[in-house]
């Protein structure tokens, strides 16, 4: 079993259950398990590793329950440039942690600052651009599983309703995820230990997948933009830690 303290499966167990929830409900409460998660394991990049399969786990549950509902066209233009984002990721795993979580904290306020500026000023906002949320998205879902606030904006900018916005975004994340796992195993991030918590975590995962599908009911579409957007700042800040 991990050599891990009470409170951190504690606080491991509650950062599965945001994914969960994030998966098929409220997309912007997983950025809230990334800095978290970095408390849980000590290390930003182990942290990434760790988290990955849950990740993967809720991954499935979630496309399952949301594959009708999915708007996939909003994607095709953006995928060559997260596989980019993706490469200048990895190479970038090699620099120091603390500068790596001010890098992707620092992008997504500024993706938080542009979202708001459309908000405000509807007739001056233009579309999302591919190539800028497509790298962004790429390289900080490589090195810190943080891409989520970063395609939270990519489609609220779309439009998109709040089925649409969680179906759309559970198909990427699907693909994404199964993606880094040559990428992190190459770094040698996952060990016995990890996975052992990962395969411990599947149940907390499928719980948060239930409770995350019937928030996703009972929340009204105003409501639910406000909570991705409050939660993607909050996340955005507490990297700076």
């Amino acid at each position: 079993m991990p050599d891990l303290a009470y409170w951190q499966w504690l606080l491991g167990a509650f950062c599965a259950l945001l994914i969960g929830v994030a998966k098929t409900g409220v997309p912007g409460v997983f950025a809230l398990a990334v800095p978290l998660m970095v408390l849980v394991v000590g290390d930003a990049r182990l942290a990434a590793a760790w988290s990955l399969p849950v990740l993967c786990t809720a991954d499935i549950f979630a496309v399952s329950y949301w594959w009708r509902k999915a708007e996939a066209r909003q994607l095709f233009s953006l995928l060559p440039w997260v596989v980019a984002g993706m490469l200048i990721g990895a190479a970038a795993l090699s620099l120091s942690e603390h500068l790596l979580r001010r890098m992707v904290g620092v992008v997504l306020l500024v993706m938080l600052a542009i979202h708001l500026f459309r908000r405000l000023k509807p007739h001056l906002a233009v579309s999302g651009h591919a190539p800028f949320y497509g790298v962004t998205a790429g390289f900080a879902t490589t090195v810190a599983n943080a891409a989520g606030p970063v395609m939270s904006m990519y489609l609220l900018s779309k439009g998109l309703g709040k089925e649409q916005f969680v179906a759309t975004g559970a198909w990427f994340f699907f693909v994404v995820n199964l993606t880094k796992i040559p990428i992190y195993w190459s770094y040698g991030l996952f060990s016995r230990s990890s996975l052992i918590y990962d395969l411990c975590m599947v149940p907390v995962v499928v719980a948060g997948a239930m409770m995350g599908r019937w928030i996703l009911r009972h929340i009204r579409q105003d409501l639910f933009e406000m909570l991705v957007i409050g939660l993607a700042a909050l996340s955005s800040l507490l990297l700076f830690r």
